[in-house]
């Protein structure tokens, strides 16, 4: 859904013309990996960085388009709401310096948004789920103006008959609410990581970030609060599943948003497979692209957002390959967090791609879904299901065997020592202090008696320091 579109009506024709099209599509795509046409370059990360606009009183400010005009940078672009903004980073080759230099790119862009913010007399700000978001502002009048997201919100309310969506997450505290719309969606911000994966790697690296995905999260969580109530450690996950759901009754495969169907076994065709198979169409947009191009199986994927999804691309001489992106991350605490679960993440697949054995092997899908899901919910204190069915907590896990995984897979990407040691050292102290965005929200909240703003307004502070989560009082 990355690409804009020229229209919003759409007819039976156009539906039945744009499932031709993906059909072949979807078959080419299945006759080229059969003949290894896919590139064989890997180990290429990247990121896409969601963020928050907001005025001076800490709600949500609609004003995107204002300071993307301002910025005139192809790697900012609009979001599906006037208050959020996508911050889009290089493909760097994952070796030597490249962690660094993401950071470096990433805080240099970050400062050139903050100075356009602050022109436009409003504040920028990087958050898994907003406190002090309102339902009202997750209306119509504050989407984005482009005809994509439009197109989508009309198709996910016809597919549903008007019925309005229903809201029902348990945690601490019990959300249940209706909406008439998509904007739901826009509540959920995340720092999406991007991993290029060879043909030959591509099975094995995106079973890796199915597993890997329960154990980042929980060190990671940064969005415990939704229209004042204490939900998940990452609310963000139950909310967009929930969000643009076109069948409230759809069983697991049906869902738009979701965590899968299983391991890819022989190639990720299978995934592009379950696409036609179990997901209308939305967006039927007809073009006259190649069929090599794969322009409406690209399209039909980016409206199935699975939390690890794969992609298509191009090399620099127009060879397609595979991404992974892997979406389950919130935003923020800082920039220096999320590059450390950047560095977790790559030093995983790295080193569980390497395994002789696939690790898939030994831990069923299944319990790498629930892993995931108790993840979201519970964080660090999470009980995780780990090799040959045995319970272990997250905490546990990620000290006693996944950051030492994760270090000798930097290592075989060749990743700088100092920055291995950096990263995962960030990471391994917040894992200690199990003080993560999620839980220091929690401890400040319970101190102060203090909701909505005043935590926003403490957080931003802590943000602005550019110091790790671990290192913030309260």
């Amino acid at each position: 859904m990355g690409v804009e579109i020229s229209e919003t009506y759409f007819d039976d024709t156009a539906f039945a013309e744009y499932q031709r099209r993906l059909t072949d599509e979807t078959a080419l795509l299945e006759t080229l990996l059969a003949q290894k046409r896919f590139s064989t370059l890997g180990d290429v990360g990247g990121y896409e960085l969601e963020c928050w606009l907001l005025d001076h009183n800490y709600f949500p400010a609609p004003i995107n388009q204002q300071l993307l005009d301002t910025l005139n940078d192809p790697m900012v672009v609009p979001e599906l709401s006037r208050f959020n903004i996508e911050i889009n980073g290089q493909p760097q080759a994952l070796k030597g310096n490249a962690l660094s230099s993401m950071i470096a790119e990433l805080s240099n862009t970050w400062r050139r948004c903050q100075k356009a913010a602050h022109g436009l007399d409003s504040l920028l700000m990087m958050i898994g789920t907003l406190p002090t978001i309102r339902q009202k502002d997750l209306c119509l009048a504050n989407m984005s103006s482009l005809k994509r997201y439009r197109a989508l919100n009309e198709q996910v309310l016809n597919r549903r008959k008007g019925k309005p969506l229903r809201i029902s997450i348990t945690g601490n505290e019990t959300l249940d609410i209706t909406h008439s719309d998509v904007m739901l969606e826009a509540a959920t911000t995340s720092f999406q990581i991007h991993l290029q994966t060879s043909q030959k790697n591509a099975v094995r690296s995106f079973n890796a970030s199915l597993i890997a995905a329960a154990p980042i999260l929980a060190a990671a969580g940064n969005s415990p609060y939704l229209f004042g109530a204490d939900l998940w450690d990452e609310t963000r996950i139950p909310l967009f599943e929930q969000s643009v759901d076109i069948n409230a009754n759809a069983s697991e495969e049906n869902r738009r948003v979701s965590f899968g169907q299983g391991y890819a076994l022989e190639s990720l065709h299978e995934c592009f497979v379950e696409n036609v198979l179990n997901h209308p169409v939305l967006i039927p947009l007809l073009t006259d692209s190649p069929v090599e191009h794969f322009t409406h199986l690209r399209l039909h994927n980016g409206t199935i957002w699975r939390w690890v999804r794969p992609l298509i691309g191009f090399d620099s001489d127009q060879t397609p390959h595979f991404r992974i992106e892997q979406r389950v991350l919130p935003a923020g605490p800082t920039i220096v967090d999320m590059l450390a679960n950047a560095a977790l993440y790559f030093g995983l697949v790295s080193f569980m791609t390497n395994l002789k054995e696939p690790l898939e092997q030994n831990i069923s899908f299944e319990h790498t879904r629930l892993n995931f899901y108790a993840a979201a919910k519970d964080g660090l204190n999470a009980t995780l299901t780990w090799i040959d069915g045995s319970e272990i907590d997250a905490r546990t896990l990620l000290l006693d065997e996944l950051l030492p995984m994760a270090k000798s897979g930097l290592s075989l990407l060749n990743i700088n020592n100092n920055d291995i040691d950096a990263f995962l050292g960030i990471l391994k102290a917040r894992i200690l202090s199990r003080q993560t965005g999620a839980t220091w929200q929690r401890a400040y909240r319970e101190k102060y008696r203090r909701y909505n703003a005043h935590l926003v307004a403490a957080y931003l502070e802590k943000q602005r320091s550019g110091a790790p989560v671990h290192e913030w009082d309260i």
